[in-house]
């Protein structure tokens, strides 16, 4: 009986799939096929928000921005966003009644950093030059957080397999971008200057594609070199994190290179014992140095006339050349912009998302590049840091150094006092994956973008997670020797 009333429902569906499909050929509007495949994503964001969690996820590397096929279009990422504005108002609408994810979730100190940073892009953005602009920032910023943050981070608290899941189907999917980029390169003999578009339609510029793959790097690796893995799967972690390697150098990004760099130099401190404060004090020390001697390196950085190449060692050397190079110079134009920005408006900023729009009668003819533009379609600050600073004022810079601050307690926490060689593995290779981007962050910003988002905030849950964890298993183990 149950087999037949099964295949009357699978007859059903079939069905009205087929007469759905007929009639979208026909009116010559294919968008309808796909009507059904949204039933099941709206049905798995109600009933099964961890399958409608993995769906989204493997949709991240894959999706397009529609604005990469006509400008008239909404700069929307499809299908991810109209899944993430789902999952926010899912999550609203359980927040009615009750705590809609769990509440130990709302407890951690990240969750009131995070929890401060919207609060203050509301009151940024009550004070706005363009309340519009911002709005529609706060909105998007909000259901990032929302989805890969709280909802996420509700699954892997109750689901534990699903750390390392959420970083395979981020990266798996990211491996097709990555071997579609690479083949696409090598039509065009590997240059740097096509290296520049090759990513798209899935990324909009090199940039955001080499922060994405520093970002996933280490985590990979942990992944791969993780005991007891199933053969297929560590030969397909193995596969990926080879191409991950192959993408971050034929990307051309400088920053990304860096990062790893940096993320290498600490992973380096963390196995010889140093403590976060530690690292800390030698880079405030190393930064007053910097600003005492800030005349004489100048000089010496104005001295390299390397400009960025084709050949990897010269296109290395080209990163400290503020003399000739448009890049790092437009870079310098922007930031110069975003402190003048500041100081017009310190405390509350000009609003969530309006940099873009108002720089350009801040720049300085001395700063202007062959690349500067007052057009409002040059990008924005450049960095994470003074991003926020201009757009925000001093409490949004606070917030960001504030999570930057957390997220290294977590990461040398974990690493000093999880037991279990994986489990620790995953926890500093996720804090190093973060650290590429907080380090990529101060020459660039991409938290606006799926792309980015999707591992940033997910990785800030995880480790949140593993810290709950860790926390809740010091408990146990407490009781048992009371007992």
């Amino acid at each position: 009986m149950k087999q037949f009333a099964s295949d009357k429902i699978a007859l059903v569906v079939g069905s009205l799939f087929s007469l759905i499909l007929c009639i979208s050929i026909y009116y010559e509007f294919m968008w309808l096929a796909l009507l059904p495949a949204a039933i099941v994503l709206a049905w798995w964001g109600v009933k099964r928000m961890d399958l409608f969690m993995g769906a989204l996820l493997i949709a991240v590397p894959l999706s397009l921005n529609m604005q990469e096929f006509s400008y008239n279009l909404p700069g929307l990422y499809l299908p991810t966003e109209p899944m993430l504005i789902l999952t926010l108002g899912i999550f609203l609408i359980r927040s009615c009644t009750g705590y809609p994810v769990d509440s130990r979730l709302f407890k951690h100190p990240i969750t009131y950093i995070i929890g401060g940073t919207l609060l203050w892009m509301i009151i940024s953005t009550s004070t706005s030059w363009d309340m519009l602009v911002s709005i529609k920032f706060l909105i998007s910023r909000t259901w990032f957080i929302v989805g890969f943050f709280f909802v996420l981070g509700n699954i892997m608290l109750n689901k534990p397999e699903y750390k390392e899941k959420m970083i395979m189907m981020l990266l798996f999917p990211l491996t097709i971008v990555i071997i579609y980029t690479l083949i696409r390169h090598a039509g065009h003999d590997f240059s740097k200057h096509a290296g520049h578009w090759m990513m798209k339609p899935f990324f909009k510029d090199h940039t955001s594609y080499g922060a994405v793959l520093a970002m996933m790097f280490p985590p990979a690796i942990a992944l791969f070199w993780k005991k007891d893995r199933p053969t297929i799967t560590r030969v397909l972690l193995g596969i990926s994190t080879f191409i991950l390697a192959i993408g971050i150098v034929f990307s051309f990004t400088r920053a990304a290179w860096v990062s790893l760099v940096g993320v290498a130099a600490l992973f380096t401190a963390m196995k010889m014992g140093f403590k976060w404060k530690q690292l800390v004090a030698i880079g405030v020390v190393a930064l007053g140095l910097l600003i005492v001697n800030q005349d004489s390196i100048l000089i010496e950085l104005q001295r390299n006339k390397q400009d960025s190449s084709d050949n990897l060692t010269e296109h290395v050397e080209s990163i400290s050349n503020v003399s000739s190079d448009d890049s790092n110079l437009e870079r310098l134009n922007r930031w110069n912009c975003a402190w003048s920005l500041f100081k017009e408006r310190p405390i509350s900023g000009w609003g969530p998302g309006t940099y873009q729009f108002v720089y350009a009668p801040f720049q300085e003819d001395k700063y202007r590049t062959s690349i500067s533009t007052n057009n409002a379609d040059g990008g924005n600050a450049h960095s994470e840091y003074l991003g926020p600073l201009s757009e925000q004022g001093v409490p949004g810079l606070v917030l960001v150094l504030l999570l930057v601050w957390w997220t290294s307690v977590l990461g040398f926490r974990l690493w000093n006092e999880i037991n279990n060689k994986d489990k620790r593995n995953l926890a500093v290779s996720v804090y190093l994956g973060l650290m590429t981007y907080f380090i990529h962050g101060v020459l660039n910003n991409y938290l606006d973008t799926d792309k980015a988002s999707a591992p940033f905030w997910g990785f800030i849950a995880l480790l949140v997670v593993m810290d709950l964890e860790l926390k809740a298993s010091k408990k146990r183990n407490q009781k048992e020797i009371t007992s």
